[in-house]
């Protein structure tokens, strides 16, 4: 899913950072800008960007801006990932995804 390696830690700061795994969308935001400790992570089905996502579809849990908070950040969106995926054998982001367009 997710690189550790590839997250600018020391960026998160200054920008949000964003991905998306099979379905589920992820983004990683400082709480108070240069001067944060703290940093939250959303997760949200596709297709939908973070804005125009129903605020029931959204998910969020806020870690320590350090290391080791990264790691359980990275440790929080698998186990969401593999929690939805044991619901419905699939996961059930894509299938909030296509709740969300199906007509």
């Amino acid at each position: 899913m997710i690189d550790k390696r590839l997250v600018p830690y020391s960026g998160l700061k200054k920008e949000p950072f964003s991905g998306s795994h099979n379905g589920m969308r992820y983004m990683m935001r400082s709480d108070n800008g240069r001067d944060s400790t703290t940093f939250t992570v959303f997760v949200y089905p596709e297709p939908w960007c973070f804005e125009q996502t129903p605020e029931d579809q959204i998910e969020s849990h806020t870690f320590d801006l350090s290391e080791e908070g990264l790691d359980l950040a990275i440790t929080w969106l698998w186990e969401r990932f593999e929690a939805d995926a044991g619901i419905t054998g699939n996961n059930a982001y894509c299938q909030k995804a296509y709740t969300l367009v199906s007509f």
